[in-house]
């Protein structure tokens, strides 16, 4: 059982009056009426918020009629986020309503005094009844912004369940997502995520909205990275970054050269790894740990990465290279709280990796960046212009890639070493193989 629990099974009666299946014949419809690709589509209108890290994740500003989706851990700040966002939109003169399930009024006060925002012209609420929601949207012109904190707390009075229950999940969502895409109002729902971080509820909240965010962080970092892992209206994986201060959420526009302030440049362990997050590029370091252990099962743990590409690389630098990891714990960990996705961070962490193994630091002007396939081969990956324009603009002058990359760089100059192979990389460390 995945929850853990006896005893938690909970039965939910289908709601009285659930249309049935309609047979195929004899079904009442209209004819649809089919275009050509040829056809000329303008682009979807967009509404700046002013929040230029937002408006970048969401694809260039909020679409009208559309739904966004954003989640996050307890207290990561997405209500102080979406709270910035309604309050930089409504001082441009756009009708603005923030109504909240889970804070009284006065506590939504206390935030937006905090933040400086008492004077923003946001209409505020607080309400659970999905009746009583809908019944007010439509009583006046429909607003630019509505904002639901959260769709956890709402219940609609047809449903004989508690709120947060998958059906009650399902009819307030789809309710309130076909009010926004007639009214044509921008809809934010804010969802709980679970101890695995997905969106708390069925997956088909999900596939109801237009966008899918999830706002990501340490509680101890002060760093908050908004990420958009679906956008029907822009790219995916696309990331903002922000600061997390005493007087709410900053902008940062510059992430690399904030992600790598506090580097140490002489410590064995560290490598600089030339990231895309979407279509940003950032730099970023890694750092490995490898300790002998007392264990018979060394541990494997790593923060920022996933875990089984740190154990795949691990077992390729073993079988490829000759490098014995058995009786070693391997940390690997993501400097600034950062959670990386990009499969050219392989030739950083493995660069991490074997500086610690032979306790020799890398040099501080290099760059690492570079598929690495179980055979040992170093692949190429894409974006390598946007990768060393970013490494050059803060310093770096060299940059280790794959040999299948070099023949197609045209940009500032920085010196380009090529690998093919892992076992290239550990021989440049000493290392016997």
């Amino acid at each position: 059982m995945a929850c853990g629990a006896w005893n938690s099974i909970v039965e939910e009666a289908s709601p009285p009056g659930s249309p049935s299946l309609v047979a195929i014949k004899g079904g009442k419809g209209r004819p649809v009426a089919f275009e050509t690709l040829q056809a000329q589509s303008e682009d979807a209108p967009r509404a700046r918020t002013g929040l230029g890290e937002f408006d970048r994740v969401t694809g260039g500003g909020l679409v009208p009629g559309s739904a966004i989706l954003v989640g996050g851990d307890p207290g990561i700040g997405k209500s102080t986020l979406l709270l910035q966002v309604a309050a930089r939109l409504a001082k441009t003169g756009a009708p603005v309503i923030y109504l909240s399930g889970e804070e009284a009024p006065a506590q939504v006060r206390m935030r937006a005094e905090r933040l400086g925002l008492r004077d923003a012209p946001v209409a505020l609420g607080t309400e659970t009844n999905l009746a009583n929601i809908i019944a007010t949207l439509q009583r006046s012109d429909p607003p630019s912004l509505i904002v639901i904190d959260s769709v956890q707390t709402l219940w609609s009075e047809g449903l004989d369940a508690a709120p947060g229950t998958i059906s009650q999940l399902r009819s307030c969502s789809s309710a309130l997502v076909s009010h926004a895409k007639q009214s044509g109002s921008t809809l934010i729902l804010v969802g709980h995520v679970t101890k695995d971080g997905q969106i708390a509820g069925p997956k088909v909240i999900e596939h109801m909205v237009d966008t899918v965010l999830y706002f990501e962080g340490h509680s101890g970092h002060q760093f908050r990275i908004l990420r958009a892992v679906k956008n029907r209206f822009g790219p995916t994986d696309e990331i903002g970054v922000f600061e997390m201060r005493h007087d709410g959420l900053q902008e940062v526009e510059n992430p690399s050269a904030l992600f790598l302030s506090d580097r140490e440049t002489q410590s064995p362990g560290t490598a600089v790894f030339a990231g895309m997050e979407g279509t940003r590029p950032i730099l970023v370091e890694m750092q490995a740990l490898i300790a002998p252990s007392p264990l018979g099962m060394p541990r494997r743990a790593v923060v920022g990465w996933d875990p089984n590409r740190l154990s795949m690389l691990i077992a390729v630098l073993e079988a490829r290279c000759g490098i014995r990891f058995s009786g070693h714990d391997v940390y690997l960990n993501v400097a600034g709280g950062l959670r990386l996705g990009d499969p050219a961070a392989d030739l950083a962490a493995a660069a991490a990796l074997l500086s610690a193994f032979a306790h020799r630091a890398v040099p501080e002007d290099t760059v690492y960046f570079g598929e690495v396939s179980l055979t040992g081969a170093v692949r190429a990956v894409g974006h390598m212009d946007q990768r060393l324009k970013e490494a050059a603009k803060l310093g770096f002058t060299s940059a280790i890639v794959p040999s299948a990359c070099e023949r197609d760089y045209q940009g500032p100059e920085i010196r380009l070493l090529p690998l093919s192979r892992l076992d290239e990389l550990v021989a440049w460390f000493g290392l016997p193989q």
